[in-house]
């Protein structure tokens, strides 16, 4: 098994319930979950997980741990600029927070950025020099 690899990525969040609420109207359907506790999606290969912000750090052995959001990004590609602007409305439309809205950028491609309602920010992007597989996943080119 490869070392170079992600299963799973999980959020802390302050309301379980209103993230799963956004998620839904991004159209995301819940995998697994405990109620009140934890939600699981699949995607392509990996999960995503909510967690509660007490919970995840009790759960990581630090239940002081403030958590923080806002230091990473989260990207979901698009195979055009118009998936791109689809995918920022309706994030909006959701309730997410604009943060930029998507344009062409410096790298060629068009992008722009949006924060969850816990502050975890996702870039939605068209990056041409990446095509992405039929599923919607990604295998980065050789160079």
């Amino acid at each position: 098994m490869t070392p170079q690899r992600l299963t799973l990525i999980t959020l802390g969040v302050a309301d379980l319930a209103r993230s799963k609420a956004f998620y839904g109207a991004l159209g995301w359907t819940p995998t697994r979950e405990i109620p009140g506790e934890v939600v699981f999606y699949q995607i392509n290969g990996m999960a995503l997980g909510f967690f509660g912000l007490g919970p995840l750090a009790k759960d990581q052995g630090r239940p002081d741990a403030k958590l923080g959001t806002g230091a990473m990004t989260l990207a979901q590609n698009s195979n055009t600029e118009n998936e791109v602007d689809a995918a920022y409305t309706a994030a909006i439309a959701a309730g997410a927070t604009p943060l930029k809205a998507p344009e062409k950028v410096f790298w060629g491609g068009y992008s722009g950025y949006y924060a969850d309602p816990d502050g975890h920010v996702w870039e939605v992007a068209h990056n041409p020099f990446w095509p992405l597989n039929e599923d919607g996943s990604l295998t980065l080119p050789p160079e």
